[in-house]
């Protein structure tokens, strides 16, 4: 998946897939460690995300209340 494609939701879906995939017996090392990077991946991306978004929402709010004044 391409990082211009990836979405907040895409990612968290990958997250779930790997998830079941890692709880799989038959996973070898080498795939399960390939899975556990991409998931730390998309960990990091998903919480970028979120910091984007608390950011924006605090800078919203403030504008917001200094509107109201």
């Amino acid at each position: 998946m391409e990082d211009n494609e990836l979405t907040f939701e895409k990612a968290l879906k990958r997250l779930g897939e790997i998830t079941a995939a890692m709880g799989s017996s038959d996973i070898s090392l080498d795939d399960g460690f390939a899975l556990f990077e991409e998931g730390l991946k998309l960990c990091q991306y998903c919480s970028g995300k979120l910091e984007e978004y608390q950011i924006r929402l605090e800078e919203l709010t403030a504008e917001g209340s200094k509107e109201s004044e």
